[in-house]
């Protein structure tokens, strides 16, 4: 049975200006970071249950001033929550927008899958004596098996005991 889950008809005009669209974010966004796994993990996170903290810490200490230090930068910091506030957004956005993409890849995918599993069928039952015989084989690999190793068996190896090393 046929199967259309989507039809997409993006042209080459589309695709030339969602890439420049791309482009202009990669450029907009040049400032952005990319962290080792390393530093990741030994960063101190600021996670959902500490915001609220973080923001009323600032507040006070913007508040107060002659308690602050010169080495601790306020404003640097009041700005970091605005921008990650800004950046938020943004992301939420995109994270959205790419769940949208990958799921339309997926029906895409999927609409062709069904659409050459069919077709391979239909090959399968009017291709004898047409002379696609050996053009069905030819796409048949996908189908093939390997065959099993000779050392390897089906059955499982049953587990020694404490016993059995004793």
């Amino acid at each position: 049975m046929s199967q259309n889950l989507i039809t997409l008809n993006l042209s080459a005009d589309d695709y030339a200006e969602l890439d420049a669209a791309l482009a202009k974010a990669e450029g907009i966004l040049s400032g952005l970071i990319d962290l080792s796994v390393t530093t990741r993990r030994s960063l101190v996170k600021m996670g959902d249950r500490s915001e609220s903290f973080c923001r009323q810490a600032l507040v006070l200490l913007a508040q107060n001033p002659q308690m602050v230090p010169p080495s601790l930068d306020v404003a640097d910091a009041q700005n970091d929550l605005h921008q990650l506030d800004q950046l938020r957004v943004r992301a939420h956005r995109m994270r959205k927008l790419l769940g949208r993409m990958d799921d339309t890849m997926t029906a895409l995918g999927s609409d062709v899958m069904r659409a050459s599993l069919d077709g391979y069928t239909l090959l399968k039952i009017t291709g004898k004596g047409s002379g696609l015989e050996s053009l069905r084989q030819g796409i048949a690999v996908r189908f093939a098996r390997s065959p099993r190793a000779a050392n390897e068996s089906p059955a499982l190896k049953p587990v020694p005991s404490k016993a059995d090393a004793l």
